[in-house]
């Protein structure tokens, strides 16, 4: 199996795709789940009862409210959402973001509505 294992090239990844806010599946492991998103604008407000999420920003800026901050994220730089906080992602630009949360966790959390992605593509290459 090991000889198998080959590195997953994020930029040719992110170029096989241009929807924002619709989060693809690039790798798996102990029940969590690696994901690209692209972001551009502001999403929903929402929370996830039982999943903290990790943010990488890869290009771009992501701002990330909450009720009573905001927290601006760089490129090079994270945040981890901790379960059950209410928030919102902003991006006034195009923003290439890497998540890292538990298999199943909905992008919009508690929220609902026509931005869920219920199944996330994985995408091809990726493995």
């Amino acid at each position: 199996m090991e000889s198998h294992v080959k590195p997953i090239n994020l930029a040719k990844l992110l170029s096989s795709f241009d929807t924002p806010w619709d989060p693809k599946i690039i790798a798996e492991l102990n029940g969590q789940q690696v994901k690209l998103v692209k972001l551009e604008g502001e999403f929903v407000w929402h929370a996830h009862a039982n999943a903290d999420e990790l943010f990488l920003v890869l290009t771009g800026l992501l701002e990330m409210q909450y009720r009573d901050h905001t927290v601006t994220v760089r490129e090079g730089e994270l945040v981890v959402v901790p379960r059950g906080v209410e928030h919102c992602p902003r991006a006034g630009v195009e923003t290439h973001v890497l998540l890292f949360e538990p298999a199943g966790t909905l992008n919009t959390g508690d929220a609902g509505g026509d931005r869920t992605v219920a199944d996330p593509e994985l995408i091809q290459g990726a493995r």
